[in-house]
């Protein structure tokens, strides 16, 4: 399938491999936490919301070769896990913020994708994969964003906003190594 692909495209296509890799960690992330405060409902929506996500990086498996991916899986691991970890020690407010930021910034970063297949095109079957992995971290995001409520800690705001520009980044860097 990746012989289809663009040079454009495998670039986009590996910062997905990188995010959806760190988007798995950062659900294994919130569920040790959880296990270890013995949070039930946290660990069933890091299980919930954990399948998704491997379901995602297992389909984009399929469309990038191993050598085409990041040489950097390591630190997104690393990054993914403590930033589930990291706000689920501070209680599920923050995780669920936490989500809601990671997911906004996925879904715009799928649109970028999507809204470039309609203008370019692309090799059949690659715009309904993004379709539907925009779809799933849209209702991950308004599902957490529920959750989460309305007030926020400067803290936490700073620390939402903190992920996104580190996501932002994240593709960045993903797209070139």
């Amino acid at each position: 399938m990746n012989a289809l692909l663009s040079q454009h495209l495998v670039r986009e296509l590996r910062s997905d491999h990188a995010g959806e890799t760190g988007a798995v960690c950062i659900y294994k992330g919130i569920l040790a936490v959880a296990r270890w405060r013995g949070d039930l409902e946290l660990m069933a929506f890091a299980k919930a919301h954990g399948a998704t996500e491997a379901d995602h990086l297992a389909e984009i498996e399929k469309w990038l070769p191993a050598p085409q991916r990041s040489r950097l899986l390591g630190p997104w691991r690393l990054a993914g896990w403590l930033t589930g970890a990291l706000p689920a020690l501070a209680g599920r407010r923050a995780v669920y913020a936490t989500i809601a930021a990671v997911e906004t910034f996925v879904d715009h970063h799928y649109q970028q994708q999507i809204d470039h297949l309609h203008a370019q095109g692309g090799p059949a079957g690659f715009l309904p994969l993004l379709l539907r992995c925009q779809a799933d971290e849209q209702h991950h995001r308004d599902e957490s964003a529920a959750l989460a409520g309305e007030q926020r800690t400067w803290l936490l705001r700073a620390w939402c906003w903190t992920v996104g520009w580190g996501s932002s980044a994240a593709v960045v860097l993903a797209r070139r190594v």
